[in-house]
């Protein structure tokens, strides 16, 4: 039986598919209709859900991507981050209050702790989106350092259709493939959280 996996903030499901080819049966949870979501999706507040001890009960892990807006670069350069929620700090508050094993997902300089900072180059896609994630158990990377190619299509590209096909994101709209995590992202760190249940089990 597949370990089930709570994909909070879940958008369109780049974290989700990879997840999913980690092992995991997923649920996905968004504040937004999200039709192109390829597996069980619940329309619903994140934060809200994430305090419900029972709706939790049915989950083995759990991923999180609060909306990155508050610290990315492009809302930093437009000069509007302050009018973007900053979800970060309630939604660790609320995974560090519970005992399955998590991640949280981010942009670089969010206030999480980058136990693992992950690139495109390092899976051998030709994009170039740095994401800084955060564990349950303090992890890091064995992963090789970023290896950019002249080649590799930058985030915002003005090709973004092939951005998003770039990132394995083929079933997602242009906006969708904006906001992903590339799903080789999350199969490797799946395989990082089946590693922490088989453990826990023991």
């Amino acid at each position: 039986m597949r370990p089930r996996l709570l994909d909070l903030f879940c958008c369109e499901g780049g974290a989700g598919k990879g997840y999913h080819d980690a092992g995991f049966d997923v649920v996905g949870v968004d504040i937004e209709p999200q039709p192109r979501y390829p597996f069980e999706f619940i329309q619903g507040d994140a934060v809200e859900l994430l305090a419900d001890a029972d709706f939790l009960a049915d989950f083995d892990a759990i991923h999180a991507s609060p909306p990155c807006q508050a610290y990315a670069n492009v809302t930093a350069w437009r000069g509007d981050q302050s009018a973007h929620p900053d979800l970060v700090p309630p939604v660790l508050a609320l995974l560090e209050a519970q005992h399955r094993p998590w991640i949280v997902e981010n942009v670089e300089n969010a206030p999480i702790r980058p136990d693992y900072i992950l690139c495109g180059s390092q899976f051998g896609l030709r994009i170039r989106r740095h994401r800084w994630f955060q564990t349950s158990w303090r992890g890091f990377s064995l992963l090789p350092g970023c290896q950019h190619r002249a080649t590799d299509i930058p985030f915002m590209h003005k090709a973004e259709r092939a951005f998003a096909d770039a990132l394995g994101g083929t079933w997602m709209t242009v906006h969708g493939g904006r906001q992903a995590i590339p799903p080789a992202y999350t199969e490797y760190l799946g395989g990082l959280l089946l590693e922490q249940l088989t453990e826990a089990a023991a």
